[in-house]
């Protein structure tokens, strides 16, 4: 852009509130809510410069009605970080536009719901599955602070040969950085794939206690917070809950 080009310029929501007319808040709304393109291209900064020269359009179904907070499910892959340690990419990178899989009738993606997101679910690196990113401080708290309450489904494929009476010691009776661990619904889907039903799993919890009945964890995959199961969400993809839907 040229000095002259950079003197010409205004900021979006002041021009946007000279055209309709309306208040330059009511303007940063429509373009924060992404109503509002330059030029044909939808811009959702009410910053972002313009000069008088380029077309602005507000859509037909803009409204002033407040942004919802969001909650996003994401199918975390193995070696993307999900919140414990310093290991892989934080898995929040593979939230974008693109990966967006599916939205609700009505649900628009906006820059916005991808700022001041809390990852209320941690999951290991090397682990795979769903993970729970929110704007909603009603979902932060239930997850976060009511983590005991909430119950995770764990799919976790092993090797080696489980000692006997091994799958009632994962149940109940096992110790984790010596204290004695809560009972757990532990069992078998086939002969290297057991499926754990445990509540707020600490880092390394699920490795210790395979390996303390002879195991060894060959993956994990995380399919189920609360009562949201991730289901046939692909993997590295993610989705919004939708309304009806309760942790």
């Amino acid at each position: 852009m040229t000095d002259s080009t950079t003197d010409n310029s205004l900021r979006l929501a002041k021009r946007l509130a000279e055209i309709l007319p309306c208040s330059r808040r009511e303007a940063e709304l429509y373009i924060e809510g992404g109503y509002v393109s330059v030029d044909g291209t939808l811009v959702e900064e009410a910053g972002a410069r313009v000069t008088p020269e380029q077309k602005i359009e507000l859509a037909p179904d803009a409204t002033l009605l407040e942004i919802v907070p969001v909650t996003i499910l994401l199918h975390k892959p193995a070696g993307a970080n999900g919140g414990v340690g310093k290991d892989g990419s934080p898995a929040a990178h593979l939230l974008n536009a693109e990966s967006l899989t599916r939205s609700a009738p009505g649900q628009r993606f906006l820059k916005r719901h991808l700022v001041n997101l809390t990852l209320t679910t941690p999951l290991e690196t090397k682990a795979s599955g769903l993970l729970v990113f929110t704007q909603d401080f009603r979902v932060s708290r239930k997850l976060v602070d009511e983590a005991a309450k909430i119950e995770q489904e764990i799919i976790v494929e092993v090797s080696g040969k489980i000692m006997e009476n091994g799958l009632a010691l994962l149940n109940h009776g096992l110790p984790f950085n010596g204290k004695p661990l809560a009972p757990n619904k532990v069992s078998w889907q086939n002969e290297n794939r057991l499926r754990f039903a445990v509540k707020n799993p600490k880092p390394g919890q699920i490795e210790h206690v395979c390996k303390l009945v002879g195991l060894s964890v060959v993956s994990m995959k995380r399919i189920r917070v609360g009562r949201i199961a991730m289901a046939s969400l692909p993997l590295g993809e993610w989705r919004y809950l939708q309304d009806h839907e309760r942790f």
